[in-house]
């Protein structure tokens, strides 16, 4: 998990377990209703700007960060097309992955990282207000203050999305380039 992010991870995790539980509900019942898991990566939200923190420096999304509409276009994908789950955005996967295959060095990776990565160098205002205990008064849109570091597109969603082209595409190029091969040996066999 991220470093900083204990609570946030453990509920992911809480949710993860919900979802399965109730996707087997749901088949055993026979009730045709899909539900999808979307796994975010950092995105450029208010939340930054508001959230309780005892850090040093002003807080910040770690790592890459996307615009909000990145993830709403997930969401709305996953809505609408059946998946179990879906991963948006490169680091999610390789957040993902890193936790299935090397969890260790990932963890110590983060441990390394993790607290610098997720402060800018500005000082922290203690006395700035934040929606722990009630929300801030107001609408304070859904952009935060990252738009000059945010990606407004994920190669990596447009891949998820298009999963079936691409296999498809990638299948008929291995078959084309398997026929060529053949047809080539062919010719210089005769």
């Amino acid at each position: 998990g991220i470093p900083l992010q204990s609570a946030y991870c453990g509920a992911k995790h809480g949710i993860q377990g919900f979802f399965d539980s109730l996707r087997s509900e749901l088949i055993h019942e026979k009730i045709n209703i899909d539900i999808s898991m979307v796994h975010l990566p950092a995105l450029n939200t208010t939340q930054f700007q508001f959230v309780k923190s005892r850090l040093p420096n002003k807080p910040r999304p770690m790592g890459t960060i996307f615009q909000p509409e990145v993830a709403a276009r997930a969401i709305v994908f996953a809505a609408t097309t059946p998946r179990r789950g879906m991963l948006v955005g490169l680091p999610t996967l390789q957040s993902v992955w890193g936790n299935k295959f090397i969890p260790g060095l990932l963890d110590h990776y983060l441990a390394k990282i993790g607290y610098e990565g997720q402060q800018t160098q500005e000082p922290a205002d203690p006395n700035q207000p934040h929606n722990l205990w009630e929300p801030i008064p107001g609408d304070h849109g859904a952009h935060g203050r990252f738009d000059n570091q945010s990606k407004q597109k994920s190669v990596q969603l447009w891949a998820a999305k298009n999963r079936d082209r691409i296999g498809w595409a990638t299948a008929g190029s291995l078959v084309l380039g398997l026929a060529v091969l053949a047809w080539g040996r062919f010719f210089n066999n005769h």
